[in-house]
């Protein structure tokens, strides 16, 4: 018989009995629970990062892979030249010879946590032979450098595809332009909630975490050790420490922040012979240069190469040329500090107090996230990017700003007590909604004009609106009662919208629908046809908003001043789409709003005639808490959702944890697992099931215990 004649499945059973047990040289246990979610315990906090990662891999291999490609700027490799641009402007940043002088330098404790990464990941791929890697065939520990915070999007996307590619001799793709574009009209970046035992049943700090990101972005998962580590949340596929989660003693939660720490610099360029020179004060400096080498693969399987020579001023690798006519270049400045990053990430999984995690935020390596906090002493804060870099208030930095000018030049970081942070408000609550501090305690927290502008980019947003207006009147608060509170289905946002619409004649076409939005409660549910009417007017509304809104306007402000005439105008278009959609205009939200997952595939495929189920909460653009980010694809009628919550849990910090949890879909990626879609239906209204933290939890949920 030979291999051709053998099934798929056979062939692999056959090399699986002709292959030797790789054993593993950890100490490390896997046991999945009911729902399939990994609890790992090791001796030592490698064993358990290499069980995490391990544990990962069996999950979703394809996605760790899909990250690390991303970030260390080979997705090109596997995807085709369209991904060249992406992988130029990730390279401007990531050297691999860098990080290799990085992870050399670092300290012993975290090498041994990156080698233990890198063995996972290959003990992975040596025993599962069917899950064949695009490109990474072998994972070395320097690589885990590349990918240090977690966050859905690094500072270094901030680099525009299409005028990167201009600059350095070519043109994005519209595919790869297409790829770059997420739907900038569906928030992206979370809400977190922190409540002090003033304000709680049992006088237990509580905290909600609820990310916004892409669905599917993060494994649940437990990671214990004999050396003090114990934490339970979400992890970036590809990372090996808890992103978002809670230990014994505390918990946190990122939001992405409205604080500007990137900068574009306007390099003034000159040109002698061959070399090129940009302009400090009154001397010239020669730009560096760095050759660029990156591989693509081609349609017929065979990789080409391209090599670029890059530019880089002492404020950050040339990302553009000025608009016009100008000759002039655009550096951009951000943070990247990778083994600090990486350091921080990892540590505050194991802070057992408020001063260690404090301390811990003094890597200064976080630069876009906010965090809440709240710990069973029951303290709780909201803590601002301890990345903040001081600048001169004469300069406006939100354009590019003259980098000759030594005075426009960062001035260092702000310290503790230099950013505005609050920790134990007299409110007894905290919360962050991807907007200013100023009132993240109640109106009045902080007086704006007493901080730099830089702290705050984005302006307020109908989600902060909903917080105050819940928190503020909130008492008694239990993990059933925070979980509602975080799907409250008030929208803020459309109290101002209706109220601005005009009454029309009762022969007019729309006096039907502005009746129905006039006498709506402005709160999502599954039967509400006043939801959906609303939901594409504001789509509507927004988009017409969005032609003219200046690059750091604030799209909800706009559609607060828009006129009576523009709001009209924005309705019956709406009307218009809905009837050509369904047939008619009143349609109740659960056939609009859905869930789908059929595939495991990365960029899902959506299809009317596919099994999907209906999901009760809206987009987190009209003011609500809970995010469901859809749109409409080439032949789908209704709306498919690729964003917003994600992995959800709340938690009590008494003398035991306490949580409730929910991820999108479920534990698993491969769409043959019993996890794959598990939690599709408490995902889908809004509810939580037991998150299983102590031994004891564990018990009776138990579905199989292994040593990889």
């Amino acid at each position: 018989m030979t291999f051709g004649a053998l099934s798929r499945s056979a062939l692999l059973a056959l090399l699986a009995v002709a292959r030797p047990a790789l054993a593993s040289s950890h100490d490390v246990t896997i046991t999945r629970d009911d729902w399939g979610i990994a609890h790992v315990e090791g001796r030592t906090d490698a064993d358990a990062v290499f069980g995490a990662i391990y544990a990962q891999a069996e999950d979703d291999f394809p996605r760790i892979e899909a990250n690390l490609l991303t970030a260390l700027g080979r997705r090109a490799e596997a995807e085709g030249e369209d991904f060249l641009w992406q992988d130029l402007r990730q390279r401007l940043w990531i050297d691999p010879d860098a990080l290799k002088r990085d992870y050399a330098s670092s300290p012993a404790w975290l090498r041994k946590l990156m080698d233990a990464w890198a063995a996972g990941l290959n003990h992975y791929i040596a025993t599962h032979p069917e899950d064949r890697p695009k490109v990474l065939t072998r994972f070395e520990p320097w690589m885990a450098l590349s990918f240090t915070e977690g966050s859905i999007g690094g500072d270094i996307e901030k680099a525009a595809l299409k005028p990167l590619a201009a600059f350095y001799g070519g043109e994005a793709s519209p595919l790869a332009l297409a790829r770059e574009m997420v739907r900038d009209d569906e928030p992206r970046g979370s809400n977190g909630i922190a409540i002090a035992p003033k304000r709680t049943a049992n006088g237990n700090a509580l905290l909600l975490i609820n990310p916004h990101t892409s669905l599917f972005f993060r494994s649940e998962l437990e990671m214990k050790s004999g050396e003090g580590l114990h934490a339970y949340g979400a992890s970036t596929w590809g990372q090996f420490f808890i992103y978002q989660g809670f230990n014994e003693k505390l918990g946190w939660m990122h939001t992405t922040s409205g604080a500007d720490n990137v900068d574009e610099f306007v390099e003034q360029v000159s040109r002698k012979g061959d070399a090129w020179f940009y302009r400090r004060g009154n001397a010239l400096k020669p730009f560096v240069k760095r050759p660029v080498t990156l591989r693509f693969r081609k349609g017929n399987g065979s990789f080409g190469e391209r090599t670029f020579t890059t530019y880089a001023s002492e404020h950050g690798p040339i990302v553009r040329a000025e608009s016009g006519d100008s000759p002039d270049w655009i550096a951009l400045s951000l943070m990247h500090r990778p083994v600090a990053a990486l350091s921080q990430s990892w540590l505050r999984t194991k802070a057992r107090d408020q001063a260690e995690f404090l301390k811990i935020g003094e890597f200064r390596a976080n630069s876009s996230n906010n965090t809440l906090y709240a710990d069973g002493k029951g303290n709780i804060a909201l803590l601002m990017p301890q990345f903040a870099p001081r600048r001169d208030a004469r300069f406006d930095y939100r354009a590019p700003v003259d980098g000759s000018d030594f005075r426009a030049d960062w001035k260092g970081l702000y310290g503790p007590q230099e950013r505005p942070d609050v920790v134990n408000p007299q409110s007894g609550w905290v919360y962050n909604s991807n907007d200013a501090p100023w009132r993240a305690a109640g109106e009045g927290t902080f007086d704006p004009a007493r901080w730099p502008a830089t702290f705050d980019q984005v302006g307020a947003n109908p989600r902060g609106d909903h917080a105050l207006e819940l928190l503020g009147k909130a008492q008694g608060l239990d993990l059933e009662s925070l979980r509602a509170l975080a799907y409250d289905p008030h929208m803020p946002l459309f109290d101002d919208l209706i109220a601005g619409l005009p009454q029309v004649a009762a022969t007019d076409p729309l006096s039907r629908p502005v009746a129905l939005l006039k006498g709506w409660d402005r709160r999502w549910s599954a039967g509400s046809q006043a939801m959906s009417l609303a939901h594409y007017w504001g789509d509507e509304l927004e988009a017409e908003v969005r032609r003219t809104l200046p690059r750091t306007g604030n799209v909800f402000a706009a559609m607060r001043a828009t006129t009576e005439q523009l709001r009209t105008a924005a309705l019956a278009r709406a009307v218009a789409r809905l009837q050509a959609d369904f047939g008619g205009w009143q349609v109740p939200w659960s056939e609009v709003n859905r869930y789908q997952r059929t595939t495991s595939d990365i960029i899902q495929p959506f299809a009317d005639n596919k099994p999907s189920l209906p999901v009760v909460f809206s987009s987190a653009r009209w003011g609500s808490l809970a995010s469901f980010g859809t749109k409409q694809y080439a032949g789908s009628r209704r709306w498919y959702g690729t964003s917003g919550n994600s992995f959800v849990a709340v938690v009590e910090f008494g003398p035991r944890v306490r949580a409730m949890a929910v991820s999108s879909g479920g534990a698993s990626g491969r769409e043959g697992s019993a996890h794959f879609n598990d939690q599709a239906e408490l995902y889908a209204s809004g509810q939580m099931r037991a998150v299983y933290f102590y031994p004891e939890d564990l018990k009776g949920h138990i579905e199989k215990t292994y040593r990889p």
